[in-house]
């Protein structure tokens, strides 16, 4: 008896008329679905500024304070797939607003919780709306804009928004922190009711699919990378060699292996093959999942590096980041302009290497580290590289994708993304926390001996105490930057390695030239 559930065929839906002026309408096509790529990427980073706030509000434990952003991802990159193949099967469109209206709930429910569970369930129904709403607005994008300058510039503004969407929520994040970290949720209410009012009017419905939905596949895979992060996050809190780290993390890799096998011999496969076995889509992938892990614990870890060691406040941590943001925009603009004349390849291989350097720039703070000089040009030079790398991967991604897998292949790229930054939360969290402590284990043991002296008064000895929980916090959190460089040198010698295609062929399609208002 087969598992699947059959679509049946529906009518196609009639496009919406486009408003006078291509251009204008595409404009204001692309200003919409960027408005909830926007939303939906500042969500993972904007209560990260308002970390501290939440655990003291609701009683999270230090240990257990990732899964508010891990709960997020988790849900979001584990159930991207299945959102793909939704928007290719019942019309893009309308799983885009149904995405964006579950999201907008998701965040209402979360501003509401009072308890560490009901937070954590509103985070994970945050995701879902997300993993409804992400693949089918970059797929929008991928059959709206006719390919050439037209397109690279669409995804020029798309990739910024994706990159920029996490740095502007640490800004928006600080300042609504401010008032009260309850805000970084409400905030999502307003924006989602605006965009599912204009996504009706401004973005034309794709022909509804044939096939089936895949849900051994869909349970497979995302269990799988469910038990996976489980596992990886456990390991830091209790240790590599529990029963319960072990268990989840074979079961995890069981599923994954388990799902590749299913996706093979289903002719109606959640994520089909021909989808990986591209030479450029697999590898635009595989260094968006490397890059996307470093990336997101780069914000957590240095979100609360910046309150707690160096002891800004909410709104002035956020705009801390605000250099980010700005050389994110700029650095995906250049990108998409030299697209046109040269190879993906050498643009996003030196951003991954200018991304690698700030990972091992931000290896050398310390407690003492002013902002200009400590922090300041790490942030602009990863700033640089991952506009760099952003754009000419998204491109490579999506380019030369049939129209019936613009979806799957969309939700494909947003997966690796989002499944990255769980897998590189749970894994960094788990280096950052042996090397703090270690770290802590060491100056403790120095500090017990003088206090059993008598050599400090107590007073002293609750300062010192406080000094090295910074000093361990420091400590860890450079070990993790460490290995989030490391991580992205592959990546880069992924992408010198295999990407070879050609610009020329990015834009074979066509060459119009729209302008987009």
């Amino acid at each position: 008896m087969s598992t699947t559930a059959v679509v049946e065929p529906v009518s196609t839906p009639e496009p919406d008329a486009a408003p006078s002026g291509k251009g204008r309408h595409l404009g204001i096509a692309l200003t919409v679905i960027t408005a909830a790529q926007l939303m939906v990427v500042l969500d993972g980073t904007i209560v990260n500024i308002a970390m501290p706030h939440i655990m003291a509000d609701l009683g999270f434990t230090q240990e257990n304070l990732s899964w508010v952003v891990t709960a997020y991802t988790l849900a979001f990159g584990g159930l991207l797939l299945l959102g793909g193949r939704l928007g290719d099967l019942f019309g893009r469109r309308k799983v885009f607003m149904t995405g964006v209206l579950v999201f907008a709930g998701a965040s209402l429910l979360g501003g509401l919780a009072q308890t560490e569970g009901l937070l954590l369930g509103a985070r994970a129904l945050q995701g879902i709306g997300a993993a409804l709403a992400s693949p089918t607005a970059l797929a929008l994008i991928t059959t709206t804009f006719p390919a050439g300058p037209a397109r690279n510039r669409a995804m020029g503004v798309y990739a910024a928004m994706s990159g920029a969407g996490a740095a502007v929520g640490l800004i928006l994040g600080g300042a609504l922190t401010e008032i009260d970290w309850r805000w970084t949720m409400f905030i999502n209410v307003p924006i989602g009711l605006v965009v599912a009012f204009l996504a009706p009017r401004f973005l034309s419905e794709s022909a509804a699919g044939k096939g089936r939905i895949d849900v051994p596949g869909a349970i497979l895979g995302t269990g799988g990378l469910v038990s996976l992060v489980y596992g990886l996050t456990n390991a830091a809190s209790d240790s590599w060699t529990s029963a319960t780290t072990l268990t989840t993390l074979v079961a995890g890799v069981a599923m994954l292996v388990a799902f590749v096998v299913v996706e093979l011999r289903s002719s109606h496969a959640l994520m089909p093959i021909r989808i990986l076995a591209d030479r450029t889509r697999g590898t635009s992938f595989a260094v968006m999942l490397i890059v996307g892990a470093a990336m997101f614990a780069m914000f957590y870890f240095l979100g609360l590096y910046i309150q707690q060691v160096l002891g800004y406040s909410p709104l002035k941590s956020g705009f801390a980041f605000l250099p980010f943001s700005f050389g994110i925009v700029v650095a995906a603009q250049v990108a998409s302009t030299l697209m046109t004349r040269v190879d993906p390849r050498w643009i996003s291989g030196v951003g991954t290497l200018l991304a690698a350097t700030g990972m091992f720039g931000f290896a050398q703070l310390d407690v003492d580290s002013a902002y200009t000089t400590g922090l300041l040009p790490w942030i602009v030079v990863l700033a640089v590289g991952m506009g760099l790398t952003f754009v000419p991967m998204t491109l490579t991604a999506t380019a030369g994708v049939a129209a019936e897998d613009s979806g799957v292949a969309s939700a494909v790229l947003n997966t690796m993304q989002q499944v990255g930054g769980a897998l590189g939360l749970a894994t960094l969290s788990t280096v950052f926390a042996n090397g703090a402590k270690d770290r802590g284990a060491e100056l403790g043991a120095a500090l017990q001996a003088k206090a059993a002296a008598g050599a400090l008064s107590p007073e002293q000895l609750q300062a010192a105490q406080h000094q090295i929980a910074l000093q361990a916090q420091t400590f860890g959190s450079g070990h993790a930057y460490l290995v989030a460089g490391a991580m992205i040198l592959v990546g880069s010698l992924v992408t010198f390695g295999f990407l070879n295609v050609k610009h020329e062929s990015l834009s074979s399609e066509g060459h119009e030239n729209v302008h987009l208002a």
